[in-house]
């Protein structure tokens, strides 16, 4: 029974993040398909926005054990949601030219030639249009993580889905 309520108290933990980057992942390879459309790449979308949502929903749960992602407790609420999605997004530029540079080392060579290799063949403004995307989904995704921390789940639903403000008469 204790492995159960584990793995279920697991999977709550991972299904916010998974389901915030599902969305934000579709977002992203419409526009990449958008954008590659214009070249007559071949597109992709659905399976990679799944399979990347379950890869970043467990990262974020992984990176949030680090003690170096409270760093700016008791600071102001902005110093640690920039904080926080300043390292997400170093993560995800780590990843993201690991995933390029990968295929390329497979090919034969050793690092430093498919480094090479990649700083000729890769398109640096598909690349930053996603970085750019994914740096402005880490902070909104920080920002909302952190109301629901200080505000509660409840009332940020409330806040959001009843249309009337919570005052102080009806707490």
């Amino acid at each position: 029974m204790k492995l159960i309520n584990k793995i279920k108290h697991e999977f709550l933990l991972v299904l916010p993040p998974t389901i915030f980057f599902f969305i934000s992942f579709l977002l992203l390879a419409t526009t990449r398909n958008l954008i590659e459309r214009e070249y007559g790449i071949p597109l992709t979308g659905l399976g990679v926005a799944v399979m990347g949502a379950l890869i970043v929903g467990k990262v974020v749960l992984v990176v949030d054990k680090l003690s170096l992602m409270n760093k700016f407790a008791g600071k102001p609420l902005l110093c640690g949601i920039a904080w926080k999605s300043g390292i997400y997004f170093l993560a995800t530029f780590v990843v993201r030219y690991a995933e390029h540079v990968f295929p390329l080392l497979r090919e034969g060579g050793d690092i430093l030639e498919a480094h090479r290799h990649l700083l000729e063949k890769i398109v640096w403004p598909h690349f930053w249009i996603i970085q750019m995307w994914l740096a402005v989904l880490f902070f909104l995704y920080c920002l909302l993580r952190e109301l629901v921390q200080i505000i509660g789940r409840d009332k940020l639903i409330y806040l959001f889905w009843s249309g009337m403000p919570v005052t102080a008469e009806a707490e």
